[in-house]
């Protein structure tokens, strides 16, 4: 029977003559190479299922039946994968239903074949680094049709298929290749997850602000937030004119402001405050952006800016701002209709390159999905869900604007509620913070009363004076509303906002409201 099994054998991965054929041939042509890869450790793998299915468990997290060089090992794996799942036992007698009418195994011996693979079984210890080994030949063998593609798709004359769009589609296919076994995911044992707790609370014990986070630069806000922490996805709401972008602006600037690192025992660079901060602008050009926040910290009105109407104190004061404000962290990518994949390129080669420790992008609803799709809440929900993975892959917070519905006009208190998120789909579920701005201010200005008919002059002059009053007490005060918030409380922390500067701050100290 084994010289019948080594007759009908692999005729490749077993026959030394078929494969000194095949050497042979290679020799003769220069230009042929293989694909990589070692038939030897698949069968030593699979012999080492058979013989005790629990090593299967010691490769199932991360390899699949298409990482098999020889297709039919990957069918024999497959089988083999769900047999254990199911709580059965695999080995070649059990697999041998499955293959007698199949047929995939008629050109290599038939079902005899099995037999031969348990016998190709070396020792269980090593199958997981027969597992390994397959998987590293699959990212080689991936890796050389990445590099046909990108060859093949850089000599194709395509008008709208620039090389930068190639460069980021064959970046963000590498990171995938990357990332798809996840051989080092898994469990994490608790000790280890206490210890990076309590590393964060030592980092926040340590902090003037006793944050864990990177500060916003607003008292009340860090109060209620504990400051941006990594890996969350916090969602900055409003309605047009309410100042989403004067606040993220504020908040990139004090984060870059704060920025401090020192270097460790290792030579590493650790950030000790504050944060190097990438802000896509979607909306925005980087050069009306920058003049946003030279206006914020020189203090001299953006429209005086863009018609040149300063005055020569007021050029000189922004020039000084300007060379406080040019070594600053910030990153400006106004890039429009950036896709999540683009966003998360260039993130990533951002913190590779400078270290990456806050992501802003205005605004969400100016993005656009991978997959083209009619349905708008769909696609907001792969971007929001895209962001937030983003936002954990790279243990970063990411600030995302969003628009709100007009369904706030309609009532008459008009503070925003989860429920005005604009396409919100996902939005409210993959958010860790849910935060939005209102102005009574923006309202009041729009509501100036004006004389009813037959209505008497006294009662309207009163009733003018009591709206010029109230207009003139809510018109620094803006509310940053937390309608939710994983990791804390929810409330409303009450800032000072000037619009003529477009700038967020601090209330008065002695205010006492609460919050």
């Amino acid at each position: 029977m084994a010289t019948a099994v080594q007759n009908n054998s692999n005729p490749l991965a077993d026959n030394p003559a078929n494969l000194q054929a095949v050497q042979n041939d290679e020799q003769s042509l220069p230009n042929f190479r293989s694909p990589p890869h070692n038939f030897e450790a698949e069968k030593a793998l699979l012999g080492a299922m058979f013989a005790n299915n629990n090593a299967y468990d010691r490769v199932s997290g991360y390899l699949r039946a298409e990482h098999f060089a020889d297709p039919i090992h990957g069918n024999i794996y497959d089988a083999t994968s769900k047999l254990i799942e199911r709580g059965q036992i695999a080995d070649p007698i059990t697999l041998r239903t499955f293959f007698e009418q199949d047929g995939s195994l008629a050109d290599v011996g038939g079902t005899r074949y099995l037999a031969e693979i348990a016998g190709s079984m070396v020792s269980v210890i090593n199958a997981a680094e027969y597992g390994r080994t397959i998987y590293d030949l699959h990212l080689k063998r991936q890796l050389i049709e990445l590099g046909e593609q990108v060859v093949n798709r850089a000599h194709t004359p395509e008008v709208d298929d620039p090389a930068m769009k190639q460069i980021e589609n064959a970046e963000q296919t590498l990171y995938d290749l990357a990332t798809t076994g996840e051989i080092e995911g898994g469990f994490q044992d608790f000790k280890s997850s206490v210890v990076s707790a309590i590393e964060m609370a030592e980092i926040a014990h340590k902090r003037d602000g006793h944050l864990s986070g990177v500060s916003t630069g607003l008292r009340d806000l860090d109060v209620i937030m504990g400051g941006l922490h990594p890996s969350d996805l916090i969602i900055l709401a409003a309605r047009p004119s309410m100042g989403k972008t004067a606040l993220a602006t504020n908040i990139a600037f004090n984060a870059a402001y704060d920025y401090k690192f020192e270097i460790d025992e290792a030579g590493d660079k650790k950030v000790t405050d504050g944060a190097v901060v990438a802000f896509f602008s979607l909306e925005m050009s980087a050069e009306q952006l920058a003049s946003r926040i030279l206006s914020e910290q020189a203090q001299i009105a953006s429209d005086k800016m863009r018609r040149g109407t300063m005055t020569n104190d007021e050029f000189d004061k922004l020039v000084v701002a300007s060379q406080q404000l040019h070594k600053l962290p910030i990153y400006i990518d106004d890039t429009p209709a950036l896709s999540v994949s683009a966003l998360r390129t260039r993130a990533r080669r951002l913190k590779r390159n400078e270290g990456l420790g806050l992501i802003v992008v205005d605004y969400l609803q100016l993005m656009e999905g991978s997959s083209k799709t009619d349905n708008r809440v769909q696609e907001i929900s792969e971007i929001t869900r895209g962001l937030k993975t983003l936002a954990k892959e790279l243990d970063v917070p990411v600030l995302a604007l969003s628009q709100l519905s007009r369904a706030v006009e309609q009532r008459e208190d008009k503070r925003p509620q989860l429920s005005d998120l604009r396409e919100s789909g996902t939005i409210e579920q993959d958010a860790d913070v849910v935060s939005f701005i209102f102005r009574q201010a923006y309202y009041d200005e729009r509501g100036e009363p004006a004389k009813r008919p037959e209505e008497h002059t006294d009662k309207f002059a009163e009733r003018y004076r009591e709206w010029e009053e109230r207009s003139e007490e809510n018109r620094f005060i803006a509310e940053v509303i937390i309608g939710k918030q994983r990791h804390g409380p929810t409330g409303t922390a009450r800032l000072h906002f000037n619009g003529m500067y477009t700038r967020f701050g601090d209330l008065d100290t002695q205010h006492t409201d609460s919050y």
